[in-house]
């Protein structure tokens, strides 16, 4: 090998090790993680600080790995972030817990990620009550986009004269909001419905149900809802049904009042249907004497959602077999009867003298 082609594998080799040996192996974690909740229900703010000696990596971008989850969960949410604060939605009823680490990668690195331990924090709000006091039977439905009905019942563990109340939070709200139409029974609130909750569609939104009584304290009740997911439709309307000329059954219907979007409905007939009409065959059916339809949310606009009631026609038609039968009945009955009656006329004339007229007897 030639002696310049040495020397400039030797240079190449320096600079490579000199590369190497200046790029970091290691990178610290961020600083005082910290927990705080700002009182709306569930959303806790979570911040942190950067590494030391970040801003040495010049040439390389510093993000984070953010985690969390409530204590039980199976599975940790992920966010990768250049943020040092986030606010992250929990269930309060259970401890929060968050990990996060520092990744870095660019030219200093050689364009190699390098991640930084894990360091962690977790929040929970110290209980108050026994679980067993806690409102049961908790359920709330959105009627029509328009209006959310939730409904509970007292606790196992409830003692007399408990009054409760239900508060509610989305982003857009600077705090947390009291329901101001509650459902009673016996002077007790066991139901609120909430109006004008088009902004917290497709969005978090944080329910809190808790009592309060003289004697005791209870357990409060911690929930995140979706709307959509909670929709209820009402019934299809203007259902009308006929019958075509090639005897097939023809339904056909509008979509139901209400703020429901038309794309986000499906309906239910024979098989689940996005259109609005459906044709059915009669060849194999004596006759069909009820229709019911009825439609929810569809899997574009929501994950799950609840049927609508029934809507319902009947009516009474024939096939073809049985009209050609109509058709022929009444013409049956009149060959009978004239052929009764030419039976009767023969009858009559047999019994009378050949010849002679029939005379009324008269006596003197």
């Amino acid at each position: 090998m030639a002696p310049w082609r040495l020397s400039v594998l030797a240079v190449a080799l320096v600079w490579g090790w000199v590369l190497a040996s200046s790029s970091p192996s290691t990178v610290a974690p961020p600083r005082d993680l910290r927990i705080t909740d700002p009182g709306l229900l569930g959303s806790l703010d979570v911040e942190w600080k950067p590494p030391l000696h970040v801003q040495t990596f010049k040439k390389c971008t510093v993000k984070y790995n953010f985690e969390y989850r409530n204590t039980g969960d199976r599975d940790w949410k992920v966010i990768f972030t250049r943020k040092l604060k986030l606010r992250v939605g929990f269930d309060l009823s259970r401890t929060a817990e968050v990990r996060l680490q520092t990744l870095l990668k660019g030219q200093c690195t050689g364009d190699m990620e390098v991640q930084s331990d894990w360091i962690y924090a977790t929040f929970q709000i110290p209980p108050q009550g026994k679980l067993e006091s806690k409102v049961q039977n908790f359920n709330c439905i959105y009627h029509d986009w328009e209006y959310l009905k939730c409904t509970w019942q007292p606790g196992l563990l409830t003692p007399h004269g408990v009054h409760y109340g239900l508060y509610y939070w989305y982003e857009g709200l600077e705090q947390a909001v009291q329901c101001d139409h509650y459902i009673q029974d016996h002077g007790i609130n066991l139901g609120c419905v909430l109006h004008n909750l088009s902004q917290a569609e497709y969005q978090d939104l944080n329910i809190c149900v808790n009592g309060s009584a003289a004697a005791s304290l209870l357990r409060p009740l911690y929930t995140t809802l979706h709307l959509h997911n909670l929709a209820k439709p009402s019934a299809p309307e203007q259902l009308v049904v006929s019958v075509s000329a090639a005897e097939e059954l023809l339904a056909a219907w509008s979509p139901p009042g209400g703020r429901v979007p038309p794309h986000c409905l499906e309906y239910e007939f024979v098989s689940t249907q996005m259109e609005t009409a459906v044709t059915i065959s009669r060849a194999n059916q004596s006759h069909v004497s009820c229709v019911r339809v009825r439609g929810r949310t569809n899997i574009f606009c929501a994950d799950q959602g609840f049927w609508s009631e029934w809507t319902q026609d009947c009516f009474s038609v024939s096939r073809k077999e049985d009209k050609e039968l109509f058709i022929l009945i009444p013409i049956i009955l009149s060959l009978s009867i004239t052929l009764i009656i030419f039976m009767l006329f023969g009858q009559c004339k047999k019994r009378s003298p050949a010849g002679k007229p029939l005379h009324a007897s008269v006596g003197y």
